[in-house]
């Protein structure tokens, strides 16, 4: 008889947002039930509440999560660089990132779709304005260059979100012969 540990609501509440980022990436905030989470994470439902309190508590909690590990990635990737190599470097980590976890991009897309709600347009605009911050005092580089990463960041977003990447051509391979990195 194999002997189960029991996990600290730390690390159960981390097995939850996991849980999380995968049904709220496939369904968004609306579409996503907290029994299909509870499941997931194979957890009581009403222990979801108890470390959330409501299910849109808890997708707030998952947003952060994702604007949290945007800013672990680029922050690794951008160590000891400045300017236009740091910019590379966390343009790279970020890309790498969407590669391997699909989820990731659904979650954030699903963030943007539902910010109709004031709590979560809140929580996208913090999430954003302090990942802009970072860019910003890490790169060093002037507000157009910033400009211009984040609407490549966007538009590369959008085109993964269509399942379409790096190597796709026609109107999408035009689009993208215009992003740095594409003549990698």
């Amino acid at each position: 008889m194999a002997i189960k540990t029991r996990m600290s609501a730390e690390e159960r509440r981390e097995e939850i947002l996991d849980a999380a980022r995968h049904e709220f990436a496939e369904r968004g905030l609306h579409g996503t039930s907290t029994e299909d989470i509870a499941k997931r994470a194979g957890i009581s439902q009403p222990y979801v509440f108890r470390l959330f309190g409501t299910k849109k508590d808890l997708f707030l909690a998952s947003c952060e999560r994702c604007w949290q590990q945007t800013h672990d990635v680029m922050r690794e990737a951008a160590v000891g660089t400045t300017g236009e190599e740091a910019m590379d470097a966390m343009g790279q980590a970020y890309m790498d990132l969407l590669d391997r976890d699909p989820a990731f991009l659904r979650l954030q897309m699903g963030m943007y779709a539902a910010a109709g709600d004031p709590d979560v347009r809140e929580a996208a605009r913090r999430g954003y304005g302090e990942l802009v911050q970072f860019v910003e005092r890490v790169s060093g580089v002037p507000a157009e260059e910033i400009t211009k990463f984040f609407a490549y960041g966007m538009l590369l977003n959008v085109m993964a979100s269509m399942g379409l990447d790096r190597a796709a051509t026609g109107w999408a391979g035009r689009l993208l012969e215009g992003c740095p990195g594409s003549e990698d």
